[in-house]
């Protein structure tokens, strides 16, 4: 079992009361919801993934806050809860602790309301949509229904919700304001809170958030998680940024830079392993770049490489080198190359 960190709390400069609370949202994984007091009604932030004691561990952390740090407050006095983005980790526990809230107003921004309100619809076609691009990467048959397999696993184990609310970019309640930030998630959204602000899985204190191509979803992919981060490092006065994993950040423009020049370093890494091949697909970019993932791993180095493939085919950087199989064929896979002007 993981040791969870503390509850911890910060205040912004508006007064409001952020207190980040730790769940395990998989094996060995962390995410954080937050509780929110002074900047309206409470607000709880994100909900973990209702799987193991991922639900248990939320509780547990509203009882820290009452019992450590003094708040008279309940799960029946939550009157919202945000889901910051549409990713199982942060949206699972969903049903089970909105019936403890009574009737909390659920919000999401409007390009992930879907994945609430018609969430066996998305799997569907999501699934759908991740096996098209499985065959064009370049994946063996056999390989990739062990992806599949694996990718549709735990994603029985939610149901469809209500939405109250759709969020939308730029918009203000009570003292927050909304700024949608796509790439890593369609409808991924920041929270402005005064001096701080909540990150979610737009901006981490250690990794680059994961990226996968738009091909799979639309609204994703490289180049919307780029004019994202542009986005919020044109925001002034953040003092603090707290994610939905990994500690807090106390530069956030810095690790905007920093993860820009991550991407930057994984672009030129991508642009080398094509250089070393006449044509080669994404699976075998994968392959070179990430040779000892294993398990789901490689499923994510797949998404991964397929985005940074992505944003260079349509930035010119590459082309297809089979089209008249392309043309010929149901759904081959794709072969890419340098343009001739890179090479």
């Amino acid at each position: 079992m993981t040791n969870l960190p503390a509850v911890e709390r910060f205040i912004a400069s508006t007064g409001a009361r952020i207190y980040r609370i730790p769940v395990e949202a998989f094996p060995g994984f962390i995410a954080y919801c937050y509780l929110l007091l002074e900047a309206g009604v409470p607000t709880l932030i994100d909900t973990g993934s209702g799987l193991g004691r991922s639900n248990e561990q939320l509780l547990a952390g509203i009882d820290a806050v009452r019992t450590d740090f003094g708040e008279p407050i309940t799960m029946k006095d939550i009157k919202r809860i945000l889901i910051t983005h549409g990713h199982i980790d942060h949206f699972g526990g969903l049903a089970s602790i909105h019936e403890l809230t009574g009737d909390a107003q659920i919000a999401i921004h409007q390009l992930d309301r879907r994945v609430l309100i018609k969430y066996e619809e998305r799997v569907l076609v999501a699934t759908k949509d991740l096996r098209v691009y499985l065959e064009r990467a370049g994946v063996k048959p056999q390989h990739r229904e062990n992806l599949m397999q694996m990718y549709g696993f735990a994603k029985k184990e939610f149901r469809s919700m209500r939405v109250d609310l759709s969020l939308e970019d730029g918009m203000v309640l009570d003292t927050m304001t909304f700024i949608h930030t796509p790439g890593h998630c369609p409808g991924q959204v920041c929270i402005i809170i005064g001096d701080v602000l909540i990150s979610a899985d737009h901006i981490l204190g250690r990794t680059t958030p994961h990226q996968s191509p738009e091909s799979i979803t639309r609204h994703t992919g490289l180049g919307h998680y780029l004019e994202a981060l542009t986005k919020v490092s044109r925001i002034g006065g953040l003092r603090l940024a707290l994610g939905g994993h990994e500690e807090p950040i106390t530069d956030v423009y810095g690790r905007i830079t920093a993860i820009r020049e991550s991407h930057q370093r994984k672009l030129d890494r991508v642009i080398d392993a094509f250089r070393t091949a006449d044509a080669c697909t994404i699976s075998d970019i994968s392959k070179i770049l990430y040779p000892d993932r294993g398990g789901y791993e490689v499923l994510l180095a797949l998404e991964e490489v397929g985005a940074h493939v992505e944003y260079l085919y349509e930035h010119g950087v590459l082309e297809v080198s089979n089209l008249e199989e392309v043309e010929r064929e149901e759904n081959p896979a794709i072969l890419y190359r340098l343009t001739l002007t890179v090479s």
